[in-house]
């Protein structure tokens, strides 16, 4: 009897295969692909209509350009906003888990990108948060094949999630300090002296802090004026702090290298060129150009 091999295999576990067919595929690669003509062409339209949403809502903010064109711009306006809903609806669809994508910062960013427009027929003004749609260019990194400068979006990006937790702990030490600082400035120097309470102490303890004070208010008093110097010296210090933790996280983030795919399962984008599978999700990822005919 012939004996079999019996020795684990070295190869990955083959995890199922989630991947988008038919008509999702295709969308998907035109949405989220980089290399393919038909994603090329989309990105570059997405990014016109952009730029021309963002100059319709700059011209409605002149009062006179507003008084003669109002109604064109505003119809312009949701013609944009109408188009870009149903983007964002066709991103979601053509992946495997929506709802991770719209947990991304480019998912949330193209959910602001519309939801002002809808909001201003209940609060009138808010259209003009549409200028937050300007976020949505930073797509034309890839588009121009500029790697180098979407790898830097990359790492920096990957820098402020990780240092998050250490800046908030840094702030609330930060309104700690002002607090105390503020406080101590309304006793030495009290009412008669521009210091009317404790808040308006803490008003001149962060302004002193974060800069050299705007001169609306000043200290008259020696003590005072001890005090304000110490805080004018010490906010050299408290500017180096969250500096030296963005660096750290932008130095460890850059040696975990820069990622450059797309997952249709999860969205994720910026998976490492020759990744096999998605290392958010685990599905095998497609070559793009399986689905070309």
């Amino acid at each position: 009897m012939a004996k079999t091999d019996e020795r684990p295999s070295s190869s990955p576990r083959q995890e199922p295969d989630d991947g988008l067919t038919g008509w999702r595929a295709t969308v998907h690669e035109v949405i989220y692909g980089v290399d393919t003509p038909a994603g090329k062409g989309f990105d570059v339209a997405l990014i016109a209509a952009i730029l021309l949403s963002i100059s319709v809502v700059m011209l409605e903010s002149v009062r006179s350009i507003r008084l003669e064109h109002g109604l064109l711009l505003r119809r312009a306006e949701w013609t944009f906003t109408l188009l870009f809903t149903v983007e964002y609806a066709l991103r979601l669809v053509c992946v495997g888990r929506p709802l991770r994508y719209a947990r991304s910062f480019f998912g949330i960013v193209d959910l602001l990108a519309i939801l002002p427009t809808y909001v201003s027929l209940l609060v009138p003004g808010a259209q003009y948060l549409l200028v937050v749609r300007v976020l949505r260019i930073l797509r034309v990194f890839r588009v121009l094949k500029l790697a180098h400068y979407l790898a830097e979006v990359d790492v920096m990006m990957r820098a402020i999630r990780a240092s998050l937790r250490k800046i908030l702990v840094f702030m609330y030490a930060v309104l700690t300090l002002v607090l105390i600082l503020g406080s101590l400035m309304y006793i030495i120097e009290g009412p008669e002296h521009g210091f009317t309470s404790i808040p308006r102490g803490v008003y001149w303890a962060i302004v002193t802090l974060t800069t050299v004070g705007y001169g609306d208010i000043s200290p008259q008093t020696p003590a005072g004026q001890m005090l304000a110097s110490i805080i004018m010296i010490l906010g050299y210090g408290i500017i180096a702090v969250p500096t030296g933790i963005v660096t750290a996280e932008m130095t460890r983030a850059a040696r975990d290298g820069v990622p450059g795919k797309a997952c249709q399962q999860c969205a994720a984008e910026g998976l490492d060129a020759d990744a096999v599978y998605c290392k958010l999700c685990g599905v095998r990822l497609q070559d793009s150009r399986s689905h070309r005919g």
